[in-house]
């Protein structure tokens, strides 16, 4: 129980740090390239730059479903 409980910590961890760096991003990105007179509806507001990057940092640490490999069928 405790093994699972750590390891859910983990991802969760690195979501939250994901999250943080692409805040962070988003932000770089409102400061270095963003519009200034308002008409980007991203890049014009620090805040919405922020959360677009918070978003993509999260998806980015989200895997994909592992699949099982199929077993070999052998014909005769």
């Amino acid at each position: 129980m405790e093994l699972q409980q750590t390891a859910l910590t983990q991802i969760w961890l690195k979501r939250i740090g994901a999250s943080a760096i692409g805040a962070l991003g988003g932000f770089a990105y409102y400061y270095f390239i963003g519009c200034t007179n308002g008409a980007c509806p991203i890049s014009s507001n620090p805040w919405i730059s922020a959360a677009y990057g918070a978003l993509i940092g999260i998806v980015m640490t989200m895997g994909s479903k592992k699949n099982k490999p199929q077993e070999e069928r052998v014909t005769k």
